[in-house]
């Protein structure tokens, strides 16, 4: 008797294997840097700064959006570790459409 069934999962191909993410350049990544390099200085300014409690009804503003932010951060940068974009290998050229405009071409004579 086989241990393979018809009803199992299939292999995994070797082109699942090679799966290309964005990495990187994930705007989520982008994101959550400028997020947490805000949260960062608002942290700081929150702990070592002027705290202004008689212009923020007795409370330390930036202490407080610094951490938020620095949460915000780091629930985006999680989600692109998590949940990446697979860049696909090819992508079919896009049809001739005459309603989209072409891009200009160079004389080749110069």
């Amino acid at each position: 008797m086989s241990d393979h069934h018809d009803l199992d999962a299939p292999a995994p191909s070797e082109k699942q294997g090679r799966q290309h993410t964005a990495g990187a350049f994930d705007i989520r990544n982008f994101i959550g840097a400028l997020l947490g390099l805000y949260g960062v200085i608002l942290t700081l300014l929150g702990i070592f700064g002027d705290k202004a409690y008689d212009r923020t009804g007795n409370v330390n503003a930036n202490l407080y959006a610094g951490i938020v932010l620095l949460l915000i951060s780091a629930v985006f940068i999680i989600w692109a570790r998590v949940r990446p974009i697979i860049v696909p290998e090819h992508v079919e050229p896009a049809a001739v459409d005459p309603t989209r405009p072409a891009p200009k071409r160079r004389p080749t004579g110069h």
